[in-house]
């Protein structure tokens, strides 16, 4: 059990919500400019807290360098309780602008279902080559909901 002081100095337990808005703020020195994202589990942990228990769905995007290290965490696009629009070229334009040579893409089911849905399929492929026009390498797209998927897992992106 976690326990968080009230305004008045009383320890109570914590309620879902504090718990997961202390585990975001945590997670941002994990995506710090300069961190170095060394594995998939390293980005899962990472972009899980950050998407966990939103109650409507967002796409966010992790620049990388050459390096795999942090240029910026971005969540691009918001939307209702189960779909967001993507919008390609304002992705492009944060690549160009943060001259990132690489993405992992993310977004998050608040139903908790992790399962792709032929639209998030189709919008990693579109992605993917889009991207790869001005040599930015999607390097996987993560699903976060009652646990975290990885396209590259489940066969459905090639990096």
């Amino acid at each position: 059990m976690l326990y968080s002081r009230d305004t008045s100095g009383c320890y109570q337990p914590a309620s879902r919500d504090t718990i997961l808005a202390a585990a975001r703020r945590l997670s941002s020195c994990q995506l710090r400019r300069g961190a170095a994202i060394t594995s998939p589990l390293a980005a899962r942990e990472a972009i899980g807290l950050k998407l966990a228990g939103l109650e409507h769905e967002s796409f966010a995007c992790l620049f990388l360098d050459g390096r795999h290290q942090v240029l910026a965490w971005r969540e691009l696009f918001h939307g209702s309780v189960n779909r967001t629009t993507v919008h390609p070229r304002e992705i492009v334009k944060e690549a160009l602008r943060l001259n990132a040579a690489a993405v992992i893409l993310a977004h998050n089911h608040p139903s908790g279902s992790t399962l792709p849905s032929s639209e998030d399929i189709e919008l990693t492929k579109a992605l993917t080559e889009i991207l790869a026009i001005i040599d930015v390498r999607v390097l996987d797209h993560l699903i976060v909901g009652e646990e975290i998927v990885a396209l590259t897992e489940t066969g459905h992106h090639q990096p």
